[in-house]
């Protein structure tokens, strides 16, 4: 019985001594908070923007309907390369050739008629130069009548026949200048039948050229759209029937990326690019920007910001082109792409990883010091400070977390430049997600770096 006492005794005072440790391990680390940290260093730092898009030469056209017509004979395949000025394809021209030969008919007869006219013009010039001869000589005939009447050596009747024939050469020279007023507005006429003719005949030429449709750049023909015996159909965007073809210069190729707005203040022309293509598995094309879009792009809609009619707050896209320094042979139009292009590179520079900024603001360092001072935070003393927010890192010195206000610079797929406030070798606090958003500075932290090692702990994705 006495061995049984003394061994509850012994039981009840090691379970006396644990619970005292335990309340007092507990009491010890009251108001410690378990933080991940990481080293600041030194690194190379490349910044980047990663966008997707699709492939595109840098040349294309779209070759659309000019007027309408069957369809009769396609000359190329997909996949021909053409030069400038080669037949693609012809309409039916039967109408059209017919109009220009009656066109072209009625010309000629214009002509003819013309002719004929300034044949008629030159011979009433004729006839008005022989009656103005007339007419000099006939008043030349009176005017002595009328002195030798006058003298008493010619007879009345003498004299009244050559008055008569001067008035018969005035009305003889009135007539052919009439004649010939005539014969010039015949000409005139005639003339501008010809003209009037030569613009139906340039108006019909142009329907029927319409009918053949040619190459109006080199390249490849990279896609057909309509077939033989089909109607097209002139001037209708996006209607089936205007557009026939593509043609695509794939002498120079691009990917045409959509970069997102909080991105594209960054990107440049003439920055170097990384493209990979899914087509091209593992492979990685070089190039460099060389275009970049200022109109907005909806994310959802691909319209133009300014085209949209009603105002939104949608996430928007800019346009980016990139150019392939080395296109692979076999590219074509349409393929996905994505590009990572470099908008900034430093070197040696005092990086951290990303997630260990955080932002207080003056309000909460402002009290954080004064109770770092054992001093009483009274609503009075809060005045002073206010909202406006502080950009920094949490550094662990010694067991506390002390909060260094610091400026960023330029940021990697991980990591971000600090400029001033942190020196290589410092142990940044680094994680959880939850510790840094609710650390208060000077805080009293222990560093558990295993979790992070593990890749357990709430920040690890």
């Amino acid at each position: 019985m006495r061995n049984r006492t003394k061994l509850a005794i012994t039981i009840t005072a090691a379970c006396v001594l644990a619970l005292a440790g335990w309340i007092g391990f507990k009491q010890a680390n009251k108001g410690v908070i378990t933080v991940q940290t990481a080293v600041a260093s030194r690194e190379d730092l490349v910044s980047l923007v990663t966008a997707s898009g699709e492939i595109k030469p840098r040349t294309y056209t779209n070759v659309m309907a000019e007027g309408f017509g069957e369809i009769t004979k396609i000359e190329v395949n997909e996949g021909d390369h053409v030069k400038a000025g080669d037949i693609l394809l012809r309409l039916e021209d039967v109408q059209p050739a017919a109009d220009v030969a009656a066109q072209q008919a009625s010309i000629e007869s214009a002509d003819a008629a013309a002719k004929s006219a300034e044949a008629n013009e030159k011979s009433a010039e004729a006839d008005v130069a022989q009656r103005k001869a007339d007419l000099e000589r006939s008043k030349l005939d009176w005017e002595r009548g009328q002195q030798l009447y006058q003298q008493g050596l010619i007879p009345k009747q003498d004299y009244d026949t050559r008055k008569t024939v001067n008035d018969g050469a005035v009305a003889a020279l009135a007539a052919s200048v009439a004649r010939l007023a005539q014969s010039q507005a015949d000409l005139a006429r005639a003339r501008s039948t010809i003209v009037q003719n030569q613009a139906v005949l340039a108006h019909a030429a142009d329907i029927l050229k319409k009918t053949t449709y040619q190459a109006p750049i080199a390249g490849v023909v990279t896609y057909i759209a309509v077939r033989v015996g089909e109607n097209v159909v002139p001037g209708i965007q996006n209607s089936s029937g205007s557009y026939l073809m593509t043609i695509s210069d794939m002498s120079q190729v691009t990917a045409e990326v959509m970069v997102d707005e909080t991105d594209i203040v960054s990107v440049k022309t003439g920055q170097s690019a990384r493209v990979t293509i899914d087509a091209f598995p593992g492979k990685v094309f070089h190039g460099h920007v060389i275009e970049v879009g200022t109109q907005a792009v909806l994310r959802t809609s691909g319209l133009a910001s300014t085209q949209s009619t009603t105002g939104n707050q949608e996430a928007k896209d800019f346009k980016v082109v990139v150019s392939l320094d080395d296109p692979p042979p076999g590219l074509r139009p349409g393929l996905s792409s994505s590009a990572k292009i470099t908008t900034a590179e430093k070197q040696n520079v005092v990086t951290v990883p990303i997630q260990a900024v955080a932002v207080r603001t003056r309000r909460e360092l402002a009290d954080a010091a004064q109770s770092d001072k054992g001093g009483v935070t009274l609503a009075a003393s809060r005045s002073p400070a206010s909202n406006d927010e502080v950009q920094g890192i949490f550094v662990v010195r010694g067991n506390k977390a002390t909060f260094v206000p610091v400026q960023t610079g330029i940021s990697g797929v991980n990591d971000i430049e600090v400029v001033g406030g942190i020196n290589q070798g410092d142990q940044i606090i680094t994680g959880t997600y939850k510790a840094l958003r609710t650390l208060r500075p000077t805080a009293t932290v222990k560093v558990d770096n295993a979790e992070h090692r593990d890749g357990l702990g709430d920040n690890a994705l």
